[in-house]
């Protein structure tokens, strides 16, 4: 059936051509999309078959086309090569289809009189059928991809403007190499970039023209594709381009080359100054992505400045509509991936783009611009194949943590929280090239985190909706920025109380005469004070008036610590505390079991006669009277107790307890190391159920709202200190009547 299907066809087509063809003009309505395509289809079928109807005229139907006007019903994108004429091709009259041609029927250049040409048949003429038309043995489609294969995939400079074209068609011979795979032959890759290129200069089309996608997106405008085979005269029609639903959310309004010096974003003298009203960080994010598409597609806009903008420039002061924070790698220039003119963008460059170190200075310019200079945007700016990422990456994994040796060493090591963050989200199997670029993303959002965190200015800006803060990812591959958006702890951040960042914080000696310091905010100090120590930022500096003001006038701590012993945890400089702030306890293991009286004797002062009202139980990893009672509680279960001798055997005895409890958590098979590790925390919160079970005082301040008592853990490794919050045991404890610590109770008991 489908052989006198064909013949019946071909019988139609050929047998019964029109005695008189007539002309399209604006005397006929616009023709649907899908009745277009008919005609089309049926005119390349008699072209085919060698039986067109022709496209002779008379004078009349001449006259007619001056007299009305043009409609066509089609708007045809074809190359410009001899051996495809398009009307023949279709077998079409004249005024039927409005055809533009060029070499590879690209709009990779001059794509602003192809795609103005286009919206005028679109709009005024109603056109309502687009069709870009490849085809096969495309010389400049050939030609393009050979010269991206003799390349390696490496541009160089166009010497000609045959040479730029056929090197901005790179990206469709990169594309096609990349989906035939590396065993396809030259000619292999050439053939499938006919098709690549089609689809190309289809969605370019979609991407970079308002009215033609307004039109799409409402039905009154079609964009098919096809592919004319030299061999057999047949068009291949191809329908829409994958990508076109997603594309028809693109907003760029103009393809890049029509984007010209003197539009509004560039101000009122060309450059912006501040002559200019503010840009709404909105616009601002837009014409960055303008501005950088232009780049990537090489169809730059950004000019030579003239004397009158320089003289601007200097007269009316700088207005930038975004603040950049971009790294200092040679290959990654600002103002030229976003194609920004003077004026346009401030720009921040370091190694790495951070504000781990030098934070000051980072935080400090750019509270000046957005705060004095008014920008509504900043943009923190990382790129691929980061240098000092990759360092980072490779000084965390070899576990190195000797003090820096020089500046570079600490930036580095500074940078590790971002490699250790990366490390953990990745997992161990995961390759240094993956670490690397994912560390990239990682580190955008933690200096975005940063500056959320450390500048009430920027984070005040923010909540009133004056200041967006969003990251990207520059590819030096492509040339394209990818933008990441805000940052996913924005809103958490917005809440954070740090006023300045740690290195710019200053720190005053407390004294009787600055009162009592309430516990939330003394905690925040012990945070805020560890936080500056672990960035490698401590300000506590002491200057002999401070001596003499804490002779003179009494101390007024606002936290008391029970620590542990340990050398490696020094209590003032890991809360970076100034002398006059902590009133410090400290013996093997930061606990009460023995020595209780002196312990609990010395915080009933503390919080009574010197009025603190924050106590704050802190042990360590891997603490030596922890592991040594854990050791010892596991060897007495398999031999036979003996009374302890000494003050040490005592002390770890009776640690015993806490160990006891760690390996009832941990289970029977645990290791020494697992049940040794849970005890250290388990060891925090018995000394704070210690303090409120056998001291009136305290239980009585804690019950009143007087006093809280907080526990925490100090990390030797990382330097941070987790902070545990009350015991979960305080509310039952409160009303505990015990009222001595055992080891008091006979003593007071015989008095």
């Amino acid at each position: 059936m489908a052989f006198f299907s064909q013949i019946a066809d071909a019988f139609t087509l050929c047998s019964q051509p029109p005695a008189e063809r007539p002309v399209r003009t604006t005397a006929d309505p616009p023709m649907a999309p899908e009745d277009a395509l008919k005609l089309l289809k049926d005119g390349n079928r008699r072209f085919v078959r060698g039986c067109p109807w022709g496209s002779a005229t008379k004078d009349a139907a001449r006259q007619q086309l001056v007299d009305e006007g043009q409609a066509p019903h089609t708007a045809i994108i074809g190359c410009a090569d001899s051996r495809a004429p398009l009307e023949t091709i279709f077998d079409a009259m004249p005024g039927d289809i409005f055809v533009l041609r060029n070499a590879g029927n690209t709009c990779t250049h001059a794509e602003g009189s192809m795609v103005g040409s286009l919206e005028f048949a679109t709009g005024k003429l109603g056109s309502r059928l687009i069709l870009v038309l490849g085809h096969t043995k495309c010389g400049a489609i050939y030609g393009a991809t050979k010269t991206y294969l003799d390349a390696g995939g490496a541009g160089k400079k166009a010497g000609c403007a045959l040479e730029g074209l056929l090197q901005d068609l790179g990206s469709v011979a990169q594309v096609a190499a990349e989906e035939m795979g590396a065993g396809a032959s030259s000619d292999e890759v050439a053939a499938h970039a006919v098709k690549v290129n089609v689809f190309h200069t289809m969605n370019f089309l979609l991407k970079f023209s308002q009215s033609i996608r307004e039109g799409v997106r409402s039905g009154q405008i079609e964009i098919q594709g096809g592919i004319y085979h030299l061999e057999t005269g047949s068009v291949e029609f191809l329908g829409k381009s994958p990508a076109q639903k997603e594309l028809l959310e693109s907003a760029m309004p103009l393809p890049p080359s029509m984007v010209v010096p003197g539009d509004a974003d560039r101000g009122v003298h060309g450059v912006r100054t501040g002559a200019d009203e503010r840009v709404p960080s909105d616009l601002a994010l837009k014409m960055l992505k303008d501005g950088n598409e232009r780049f990537a597609v090489g169809a730059v806009t950004a000019s030579k400045t003239s004397g009158d903008m320089r003289k601007a420039l200097v007269k009316h002061n700088q207005a930038p509509h975004s603040a950049i924070l971009g790294c200092a790698d040679s290959r990654v220039p600002v103002d030229t991936v976003f194609d920004a003119m003077p004026g346009e963008l401030f720009v921040l460059r370091n190694a790495g783009n951070t504000c781990t170190h030098a934070e000051g200075s980072m935080v400090g310019s750019l509270e000046f611009c957005t705060g004095k200079l008014g920008t509504r945007l900043i943009l923190v700016l990382r790129h691929t194949q980061c240098g000092a990422i990759a360092g980072a990456t490779a000084t965390y994994q070899s576990g190195a943590s000797q003090a820096p040796g020089c500046a570079l060493e600490g930036l580095l090591q500074g940078l590790a929280s971002v490699a250790k963050e990366t490390s953990e989200e990745l997992g161990p199997n995961a390759s240094q090239d993956q670490l690397v670029s994912h560390a990239v993303k990682v580190n955008v959002f933690n200096s975005m985190n940063f500056l959320l965190k450390f500048s009430e200015p920027l984070r005040e800006l923010v909540r009133k909706g004056e200041l967006d803060i969003q990251g990207g990812i520059y590819h030096l591959d492509t040339g394209r920025v990818q933008f990441l958006g805000r940052s996913p702890r924005q809103a958490e951040l917005l809440a954070s109380q740090l006023s300045l960042p740690p290195s710019m914080a200053l720190g005053a000696i407390r004294t009787p005469q600055d009162g009592t310091l309430e516990p939330k905010l003394a905690l925040k100090n012990l945070k805020d004070g560890n936080e500056r120590f672990v960035v490698g930022a401590p300000i506590a500096k002491v200057h002999p008036n401070m001596r003499e003001a804490l002779a003179t006038k009494g101390q007024a701590p606002h936290t008391a610590i029970v620590g542990c012993a340990d050398s490696r945890v020094p209590l003032e400089t890991v809360f970076d505390a100034l002398p006059g702030d902590l009133f410090v306890l400290r013996n093997a293991g930061n606990t009460c079991t023995h020595a209780e009286g002196s312990i609990l004797g010395s915080l009933e002062f503390c919080t009574g006669a010197l009025k603190t009202q924050l106590i704050f139980v802190l042990g360590h990893t891997n603490c030596g009277a922890i592991k040594g009672a854990t050791a010892a509680y596991l060897a007495s279960k398999d031999a036979k107790r003996k009374k302890a001798s000494q003050a040490l055997e005592v002390l770890l005895s009776e640690l015993g307890s806490v160990a006891a409890e760690a390996q009832a958590q941990c289970g029977s098979k645990a290791t020494e190391e697992e049940i040794a590790t849970a005890a250290v925390k388990l060891n925090v919160l018995h000394t704070m159920n210690f303090l409120l079970q056998y001291s009136q005082p305290i239980r009585e301040k804690v019950r009143s709202g007087e006093l809280e008592i907080q526990g925490g853990v100090y990390d030797l490794k990382s330097g941070r200190v987790e902070f545990l919050g009350q015991s979960p045991m305080q509310s039952k404890l409160v009303n505990s009547t015990t009222k001595a610590a055992p080891s008091l109770q006979q003593a007071i008991g015989g008095a």
